[in-house]
């Protein structure tokens, strides 16, 4: 095949997976200001809701791992497409849901679902040449920016004006388009000479990060700064409810204000801060933004008072996000940049597990305002450990990381 032929090719399949990770992002954002009422409506309280929150991540760090293998042995195709009617399969529950634990089954089904992430950025890596492959790596994070842009003001306005099954329905009728057009147009990019059998469940990445002094304390950090984020996104609806009287059109506002701030920080501001900052400040100050930006909620007695500091919340998230994504190249080797990435990944996914249903159940047994000041306290317990990060030489090499960072939005 003529070189100009291949790269037209790969750039019609880079396409395809932006779109797949976008529309799966949509219907992700569609549910988000949808599911804190759905839930009420069953009885659940701080930690019914935030046990949704919690199983959502959980199975999305297990599918991570799990998919991102099982696509090394038989394929990325097959992998992509069952993912795609397995999401389809979650939001229809999520539409029809009857009682909590049928709400709670479609929380389980779509986190699976939605850790088909790892075998879009295989299928990048298998049609992208090495000098390109950071850029499609971009183009996939940019689909995560935008589509959670996107979801949040579909869902709560479909769900305002069309009623409680319409966020559902769009979602799940978004999924199965997306199965469609892959079908046929996705081939598999996988060749059988280049697929390996390894272990599906090995953690042991985890461990050996963990034990490096260099790295303990931004591990310390993925894993304080998502369990804070995390419960405070469970506390929030229900104290904007009890408080200002918040439903899904509000609700939704406030999330496509995250979404809007992480996708113009992270596609466009963040690149020309980091320049003459460096990461670890933008670490730092991200942080303790955070901590400021969730303690205050209970001192802020209007709707417009709670937007402005969630744009200074989103704001000092997407510095956060990439910068702490940034410096795994700084601390670790060229040839491990993957593996200890995946251990940070891990390690923020079990902290966005934990979280929900910790915060959650505070909420509930003391009361909201203790809620939201224990997220801001280890949100404080982060920013210390982020202080403790060993500083970085002028022009020690900064290596590209190997896929997007993790997103800065809220994961449900």
């Amino acid at each position: 095949m003529p070189e100009q032929t291949f790269r037209s090719a790969s750039r019609a399949r880079v396409g395809v997976i932006f779109f797949t990770v976008l529309i799966d992002l949509i219907g992700f954002g569609i549910v988000l200001p949808i599911l804190p009422y759905y839930a009420q409506r069953f009885g659940a309280a701080g930690l019914g809701y935030g046990a949704m929150i919690g199983v959502y991540s959980l199975m999305q760090f297990v599918a991570t791992a799990l998919l991102g293998k099982l696509s090394d042995r038989i394929g990325r195709r097959p992998v992509l497409l069952t993912t795609m009617l397995v999401n389809a399969v979650g939001y229809t529950l999520f539409a029809f849901a009857g009682s909590y634990w049928v709400l709670f089954l479609s929380r389980v089904v779509s986190g699976f679902a939605g850790g088909n992430i790892s075998a879009a950025q295989a299928y990048i890596a298998d049609i992208t040449s090495p000098a390109e492959r950071s850029r499609g790596m971009g183009i996939v994070g940019a689909a995560f920016g935008i589509g959670f842009s996107i979801g949040p003001a579909i869902g709560g306005f479909s769900a305002h004006y069309l009623g409680a099954t319409a966020p559902g329905l769009v979602a799940g009728g978004l999924s199965l388009a997306n199965f469609v057009s892959a079908y046929f147009i996705l081939p598999e990019s996988l060749a059988h000479e280049h697929r390996v059998r390894r272990s599906l469940f090995d953690l042991g990445h985890i461990g050996e990060a963990i034990s490096r002094p260099r790295l303990r304390p931004l591990l310390s950090v993925w894993a304080l700064v998502p369990f804070a984020f995390a419960g405070y996104t469970v506390v929030l609806p229900l104290h904007a409810s009890r408080v200002l009287g918040w439903r899904e059109r509000e609700l939704a506002i406030l999330f496509t204000i995250i979404g809007v701030t992480a996708a113009a920080v992270q596609g466009y501001f963040f690149g020309k801060i980091v320049r003459w900052s460096g990461e670890r400040a933008l670490v730092v100050v991200g942080t303790f933004g955070m901590a400021l930006s969730i303690a205050v909620v209970p001192l802020l007695p209007t709707s417009a008072l709670l937007y402005a500091w969630t744009f200074v919340l989103a704001l000092s998230n997407s510095v956060f996000s990439p910068a702490a994504t940034g410096l795994v190249s700084v601390y670790a080797e060229r040839n491990e940049q993957g593996t200890v990435l995946g251990a940070a990944q891990a390690i923020g996914a079990l902290g966005r597990t934990a979280g929900p249903p910790v915060i959650g159940t505070v909420y509930d047994v003391v009361n909201g305002n203790t809620s939201f000041a224990l997220a801001g306290a280890v949100m404080v317990l982060a920013g210390l450990a982020a202080l403790r990060l060993a500083p970085v030489a002028h022009g020690e090499p900064r290596h590209a990381p190997t896929g997007p960072p993790t997103p800065s939005t809220p994961s449900m």
